[in-house]
Formats: C-alpha cells, structure tokens, sequence
C-alpha cells in the first residue's frame, strides 16, 4: 500500500523520507506543489487506487476548525484505507499535572486545541461515513535537529525558574515518525493514541541540557509572576497548562520502542546531525 504524506513541512518530511515510495502532497521532494490547502483549488496529482495519508498539516491559525483538512478530504477521488491525523495532547487542557490518559475527556482550553479537537471530530465523522479507519496521534511538543531552541538561548530569552515549571511532555521528531508509520499497519487498530517519549522533566530543564551540550550560557530565569507579566500570550497559554501524558497504549498496542525516550540523548544526536 502506497503512503501519501500530506505537506512537506518539519514531520512530514522526515517521515516521507523513511517511507519508499511515499507521495507526497502539497510540496514534492522536488519542490513541485500539487495542492494549496490555503485556497481553493484541485488535487494536481493522481493518488493510487490503495493508499493510506499520514496527515501532519496543523489547521490554520486565523479560522475556526480545520478548512484545510475538510478542503483535502473534499479534493479526494477515493477514499484512503486509513488516514494518520497528528493532533496534539492541547486538547485535554490544563489537569494541574495530572495524568491523562486516551479515555480523559478533552478540554481544550487554547483556540490551537479547539481547532485540533474539531479535525479530530470531522475526521472521524467523514471516516465513518467513507469507510475509511481513523489513526489519532496526540502530540506533544515535538524536538529535533534545528528544533532545539539554540536561537532562543543565544538571544538569552528567559525561562521560567526550575521550582515554577510544569512537568514536560515531548517527542523526538525521529520518535514520532515511528510512530506514524506503526500506525499505517492494518494491524494496528484504529483510533486515539498518546504518544511521547514519558520523561516527564521541565521544559527549564531542557532548554539548560541543550544549552549545556550546545557549549552556550544558560538561558536566564524568571519566577512565574514576572512571566505573567513579560511572556507574550502564546507562551503564556502553555504555561498555563499542566498534564502528564500516560503513553501505555503507544508502547502496548502500536508497539514502539522509542530511539530517545531519555531526551539528553535526544538532544545529542539532533546537535550532531545539525552539525554535520
């Protein structure tokens, strides 16, 4: 069964490359767009009569929704076996560091997780109706090479203080692509899947591990009061929010054993492939 990865943005590069013979929509390797999701328009190239899509195109900022995967699944001459959609774990909202599991109720609480939960929604109502299988990846934040925040730490851009911060959910970018080809196999049910690498340590914590094998300062500190205060509202948003996010069923039913599931050797290797 043929691949197709929709976009060619930071993900869905790096799994189009892992996958032979992958077609990718939107941007090919080559840099030839066949769809802009953005606009109205057709599907400029011919999808193979079975295919599955890993969908990793977030839903634009300035809409209610997700238009551009409701224009995507309008544009499709014939329904996929499976669609692998990455949403994000912001649809279960703030728990005050409590575990979440795929069975906690979402509560989104940004508009990102608002418009996140209602692709989920739409994708499983068209799936439902085309007989297709809907694969639900929720994502936390995603790390790799030139996803390390190093611009960040140079410019001295504060963190928050050690003793303030909220428990940490991520994935390597490598981890996550795993992740997306396990769930295009037939074997794998359908449905909503956790998945990140379990380390639950801060996002302070991390910027000053990167910082530290980077061979840079570490980034200056403030307390959550003075955040409130300077940390523009975006930043604030995810400050805001504290879960942990119970992977059992990524590792038991997707069956992943994660490259990076301690995040320092993460770090290590997404410094040396930047450097070379």
């Amino acid at each position: 069964m043929i691949a197709v990865v929709v976009g060619a943005g930071y993900t869905g590069g790096r799994v189009a490359g892992r996958l032979p013979g992958a077609v990718m929509v939107g941007r090919s390797f080559a840099g030839e767009r066949h769809l802009d999701l953005d606009s109205d328009g057709k599907l400029l190239i011919e999808l193979p009569a079975d295919y599955s899509v890993i969908y990793p195109v977030p839903p634009a900022s300035d809409q209610g929704g997700d238009h551009r995967l409701r224009r995507f699944l309008s544009l499709l001459p014939h329904g996929p076996a499976r669609i692998v959609y990455l949403s994000t774990t912001g649809v279960y909202g703030n728990r005050d560091g409590a575990i979440v599991d795929e069975s906690t109720e979402p509560n989104p609480e940004s508009g990102q997780a608002e418009r996140r939960l209602a692709a989920e929604i739409l994708l499983q109502d068209w799936c439902m109706a085309g007989n297709s299988e809907p694969v639900i990846l929720r994502v936390p934040g995603i790390y790799g090479p030139g996803r390390l925040g190093t611009d960040r730490i140079r410019e001295a851009m504060p963190i928050l203080a050690e003793g303030d911060a909220n428990p940490g959910n991520r994935i390597h970018v490598d981890d996550l692509s795993s992740c997306c080809i396990a769930a295009l196999s037939v074997n794998v049910p359908a449905g909503i899947y956790n998945v990140g690498d379990g380390d639950t340590r801060t996002t302070t914590w991390f910027m000053n591990e990167v910082a530290r094998q980077a061979g840079l300062p570490p980034p200056p500190t403030v307390t959550r009061g003075e955040a409130e205060k300077t940390f523009s509202p975006m930043r604030l948003s995810f400050l805001r929010e504290s879960r942990i996010v119970d992977t059992q069923k990524m590792h038991e039913t997707l069956s992943i054993t994660l490259r990076y599931p301690n995040p320092a050797d993460g770090i290590a290797a997404s410094l040396e492939e930047e450097r070379n």
